[in-house]
Order: C-alpha cells, then sequence, then structure tokens
C-alpha cells in the first residue's frame, strides 16, 4: 500500500510511547518512541505523545508516507467509542481523549481505538508468530500484563473494547490488592516489577526485571522462584481463557517475555498440569515474533481493517 498512504500506528504503554508508519503488508517503515512521562499532568503526558506523533508525521514522506488513517494502542481502560483511555500505569490520563488530541496534529481522517494488548495479538496472527490462527489469545507480560483476543482474523474488544484483559483475572482471591480494585490478580503476580517487588522482599537486592531474567539463566534459585509463581499465575490465566474461547493459540510478548523459555518453559509446565480438558490442553503457547513492534503493526491492521469496513 505505498501508494495507498501508511497507517500511523501509536502504541502507549507505561513504559514507552512509540509511534511509527505501518504499510499494508507489515512493515514498519519509520518509528519514534520515548520514554513514558513519570507525571500527573494530563497535559505534560500529552505535549509528549504530540511531540513524538508529529515529529514523525514531520520526517516522513508526503507522497510515499502519508497515512491515510491513524491507529491507536494503548493500556486500558480504555472507550473506543469515545476515544479515550484511562490506563492503570499512567495515572495523569483519566478519560483522556486520545483521539482528539491525535488528529490536532494528524488532520482529519479515519481513526481506531485498541487496546495495546489485543492490537499485540492482531498482529501476531497477522504476520507474527500465530499467522492465520482462527482462534488466539495475546498476552503481554511487561510493566503490567494484558491480553487480547483475535478470532477468525478480526480483534475481539467486546461492547467496550476492553476484553481479554488476562492481567486481571484473578490468581489468588485472597492475594494482594490490585491497583484495579481486585485482589490476586496474574499482574499482581507475573508483571516485571510484581516479581521485582516478590523477589526483593525475599532478600534479593537487585532492582529490574532483566538482571532477574539473567539470575535465573544462571540457575539462581531466588530468580528460578520467581519466574516459576509468574508463569503460574500466567497459566491459571490462559487456562481460564481456552476454557471459555476454545483457543488454538497463546502468543507471549512484552519485555518480561523476552526472558525466552525462562518464562516459557515453566509456563508450558504449569499450563500442562492445570488445564485438565482435552481441548484445552491442544492450545500451543509461542513467544512473540514480532517483539515491540507488535502493538504497532496490530494497531495498523486494525487500522487498515477499518478503512476496509468503511
Amino acid at each position: 500500500m505505498r501508494s495507498g498512504g501508511t497507517a500511523l500506528a501509536v502504541d502507549i504503554g507505561g513504559t514507552k510511547l512509540a509511534a511509527a508508519l505501518v504499510d499494508s503488508g507489515g512493515r514498519v517503515l519509520r518509528r519514534n518512541e520515548v520514554p513514558t512521562p513519570k507525571t500527573d499532568v494530563a497535559d505534560e503526558a500529552g505535549d509528549a505523545l504530540l511531540g513524538l506523533v508529529g515529529s514523525l508525521l514531520a520526517d516522513a514522506d508526503a507522497d510515499a508516507d502519508r497515512p491515510v488513517v491513524a491507529a491507536v494502542a494503548s493500556a486500558g481502560p480504555l472507550d473506543p467509542r469515545q476515544g479515550t483511555i484511562s490506563p492503570v500505569n499512567i495515572p495523569a490520563w483519566r478519560g483522556y481523549p486520545v483521539l482528539e488530541q491525535v488528529g490536532k496534529v494528524t488532520g482529519p481522517m479515519p481513526s481506531v481505538l485498541l487496546g495495546d494488548a489485543l492490537a499485540a495479538a492482531v498482529g501476531e496472527q497477522w504476520c507474527g508468530a500465530a499467522p492465520g490462527s482462527g482462534s488466539m489469545l495475546g498476552v503481554v507480560v511487561s510493566t503490567g500484563v494484558g491480553g487480547g483476543f483475535v478470532f477468525d482474523g478480526r480483534p475481539f474488544g467486546g461492547p467496550t473494547g476492553n476484553a481479554g484483559h488476562v492481567g486481571h483475572m484473578s490468581a489468588d482471591p485472597l492475594g494482594q490488592l490490585c491497583p484495579c480494585g481486585a485482589r490476586g490478580c496474574v499482574e499482581m503476580l507475573a508483571s516485571g516489577p510484581s516479581m521485582v517487588r516478590w523477589a526483593r522482599g525475599m532478600g534479593w537486592p537487585g532492582r529490574e526485571a532483566r538482571q532477574l531474567a539473567d539470575e535465573a539463566r544462571a540457575g539462581r534459585p531466588l530468580a528460578l522462584a520467581a519466574f516459576a509463581q509468574a508463569a503460574d499465575a500466567l497459566a491459571l490465566g490462559i487456562v481460564a481463557a481456552a476454557a471459555l474461547c476454545d483457543l488454538d493459540d497463546v502468543v507471549v510478548g512484552g519485555g518480561v517475555a523476552q526472558a525466552g523459555e525462562i518464562l516459557l518453559g515453566p509456563l508450558r509446565e504449569r499450563l500442562s498440569a492445570r488445564a485438565g480438558l482435552a481441548f484445552v490442553r491442544r492450545v500451543k503457547v509461542h513467544q512473540s515474533a514480532l517483539g515491540n513492534s507488535a502493538g504497532l503493526i496490530g494497531a495498523a491492521r486494525a487500522g487498515f481493517q477499518r478503512l476496509a469496513d468503511a
């Protein structure tokens, strides 16, 4: 679709803000990103986002790379109909009108908003780890734990756009209080910060999930225990999702998933132990093939689908 335009894709997360121009084959043509601002002021975070999008468009070739649709993927909760987001990990934004704000930079064009984990799932089903999967769940394990369903090649967000939030399924009803208001959420055991918090409570001196992964690879028992606990929580969420939705595939991405088999090995073991029903046991678990571009590529795919449906 180089001759007919690209999709402007935006990926909003608790760690970074990213924007890219993506063609209809899923190729990222240009990309910019900045750290997510640590601020409680909505306009400060908004200025960072709009500056990022503006600089990307300013550098683009007006003819070859011009966007024809804007697609925003964001941590949730969100309201796709209103075009607003209230990310748990970005307290500055509550009901932030992200599509309206991005439109101030892009000018009038069709736009779509979807969850960041859902966008990542769409990308992996389109041209990533599970191409053409008929029924899949994408899970992003990073600052938080998100999820999204893709059925028959289409993202399924549900009536409010928030379906697939496996991170906020309960793994321990008596567990720690989650910022979402529930107790013992998968995210409170399996996200990078949660794993680090648990390990530090057990006497580990490190501060980053990446360090924890390095120590797990080296066979350190405490680090291995942190990943085992995370894998068990993820397995609980995935088994429940598979029992409800009869999944073919699960693709696991995000920063923590870059640990590879340190996480996926225990995850497959726990899934095998916890999945009793035959149709749940058949689920295949894959590591993300698109890495940190999955959300951008999936958002672009959703944008092109929006154009095709118009």
